[in-house]
């Protein structure tokens, strides 16, 4: 359970003060009391309840594989998540050292070998249309639109 028994009791009293505050201005004293009292009580069970649903709330989870729980591996399969991924750090730091040394070693060639399976990509270039004739820049735009 969230808190103490005195959070109950210290809403309930608030509860119980406020009722009393309002009501004195409509009632006499001794329903004022009568009616603070009920609303003392009310509030006690609300916060009780309350506090019931938040503890229920906030508590974890049990897991699917218990110290005592007898189910084999293979029937609790898939019915727990593990986010561990493998220590790689020495096939890093040697892969690292490789492809530095070869960048060292071959600082003309910008193409990687073909058995590393990357290719970089060719874009065409650019063209300038300051020495372009006017037919073909229109044929060129009337392509484009569609028209």
């Amino acid at each position: 359970m969230v808190g103490t028994w005195r959070w109950n009791i210290g809403f309930g009293v608030a509860g119980g003060l406020l009722t009393l505050l309002f009501s004195l201005n409509s009632n006499t004293f001794g329903v004022s009391v009568i009616r603070s009292g009920y609303a003392l009580a009310a509030f006690f069970v609300l916060a009780y309840l309350f506090r019931a649903v938040l503890s229920f709330a906030l508590a974890p989870a049990p897991g699917p594989l218990g110290a005592d729980d007898n189910r084999s591996e293979e029937e609790t399969a898939g019915g727990r998540f593990e986010a561990i991924t493998p220590d790689d750090a020495d096939e890093l730091h040697d892969m690292l050292k490789t492809t530095g040394t070869n960048n060292m070693n071959n600082e003309q060639s910008e193409m990687p070998s073909p058995g590393s399976g990357f290719q970089p990509l060719k874009p065409p270039k650019l063209v300038s249309t300051q020495n372009k004739e006017p037919e073909e820049l229109a044929k060129a735009i009337r392509h484009l639109t569609g028209g």
